[in-house]
């Protein structure tokens, strides 16, 4: 979306849209919020490094499975219902992760956690675009703040958590889930249900559209170099929780700045496709950095990968609302099942590359991801900028269903 397309309203909105995006940034947290505490957790319950990653895998895996029934969910509850459902799980998925005696109970609540997730996340926007005064721009505004601020606050709240237990930070976030759950069961009322229910096959079948089948695989890979930051850089830098959550931190401020104010203005200027592919060589070669640096090096590469992670979360969200013919929530179901896939893989195979090669190679791999994303969205540019031509910019649509993240 185009910079001036964010209008004023942001924030004069009733109650029902804060309690959603209250909720919505507390659903950000949790992808971050383990990210300080790796290390702690592999050492309190006596695991390897690829072992705990699997925290990450198994809740994106259910992540992208479920994207396949979250249409199908709400199209027949209703959006305020299938939020308090997602919400309900990732209360009780969270507390019961708390309480873990051993990785494997650990990485099964992370799964259930990842279910009441997608549940919520891909209802989440529609939801606050239905509820939400000023037009739909000002909405996505408020939903991609959210989004940064969970992003930049889930690894502070892991640190400051973590640093006494590395068991409080899934109880803090299953308290502040359900103070969200709260909050949407008192201030927002039930949205209209689509005319149309969504099939469990429609997602898998937008796919047969060229240009979402482009983003989609685009993304793939760059969601592989994307989480291996994420999940693989703590092991690497091997911090105390403050200083890894402050990292983060950092890394997830510029994510929320660049991603809604910096990437809106690139694509006005230059266009999503030549603004992604720019961005995503960036990255490779700040991958490339990453995998040969200093400490100090790293923790550079990392804070500035957020900026750069940002911009492509921002331009990917909008290019796969954008480029295909089926109804934003089936296509943004098809678009999320491809890349999640992506982001359970990474974290589970950056350790094992480490543990048989070197340190380097996990980066190096990210590194080739990242130019493999690049090349789908060259190949594909004529193709993705007559289909987004040919539509409606995002902000303008009504009820879009968001990329989370």
């Amino acid at each position: 979306m185009a910079a001036g397309e964010h209008g004023g309203g942001i924030l004069k909105q009733p109650m029902a849209v804060w309690a959603t995006a209250f909720a919505a940034v507390v659903a950000f947290m949790g992808i971050g919020l383990v990210d300080p505490i790796l290390p702690s957790i592999a050492k309190g319950l006596d695991a390897s490094p690829s072992q705990v990653s699997l925290l990450f895998t198994s809740y994106f895996l259910i992540t992208a499975v479920a994207m396949l029934v979250t249409g199908f969910v709400s199209s027949r509850i209703g959006g305020r219902r299938t939020l308090l459902l997602g919400l309900a799980l990732v209360v009780v998925f969270a507390a019961l992760s708390g309480t873990s005696d051993s990785v494997g109970q650990l990485v099964g609540f992370r799964a259930g956690w990842g279910l009441g997730n997608a549940l919520f996340v891909s209802t989440s926007l529609a939801v606050i675009v239905g509820a939400a005064s000023g037009g739909s721009a000002a909405a996505i505004l408020l939903y991609e703040s959210a989004l940064g601020l969970g992003m930049s606050c889930g690894p502070l709240l892991g640190a400051v958590l973590g640093d006494a237990s590395w068991r409080y930070p899934f109880y803090g976030t299953a308290a502040l889930m359900a103070i969200g759950f709260a909050a949407i069961t008192v201030f927002l009322e039930e949205q209209p249900r689509p005319a149309r229910k969504t099939g469990l096959l429609d997602p898998l079948k937008a796919l047969a559209h060229k240009g979402l089948a482009a983003t989609a695989g685009s993304a793939f890979f760059y969601n592989y170099a994307f989480f291996t930051v994420l999940a693989f850089t703590p092991f690497v830098l091997d911090m105390s929780p403050y200083k890894s959550g402050a990292v983060f931190f950092a890394w997830g401020i510029l994510l929320a700045l660049f991603s809604v104010l910096v990437a809106p203005r690139l694509q006005s200027r230059f266009g999503s496709v030549a603004v992604a592919a720019a961005s995503l060589v960036v990255f490779a070669a700040d991958l490339a950095v990453i995998a040969y640096g200093s400490k100090a090096v790293i923790v550079t590469g990392v804070i500035v990968s957020g900026a750069l992670i940002g911009i492509n979360n921002t331009v990917f969200t909008e290019l796969a609302l954008e480029v295909s013919d089926a109804p934003r929530p089936v296509a943004s179901a098809g678009y999320n099942f491809v890349r999640w896939f992506a982001a359970a893989a990474a974290p589970y195979l950056a350790p094992k590359l480490h543990e048989h090669f070197n340190v380097h190679v996990p980066f190096l791999v990210a590194t080739g991801t990242c130019l493999a994303a690049a090349g789908v969205l060259a190949g594909a540019h004529r193709l993705l900028a007559t289909a987004a031509a040919d539509h409606t910019p995002a902000a303008a649509q009504p009820h879009p269903v968001p990329a989370a993240g």
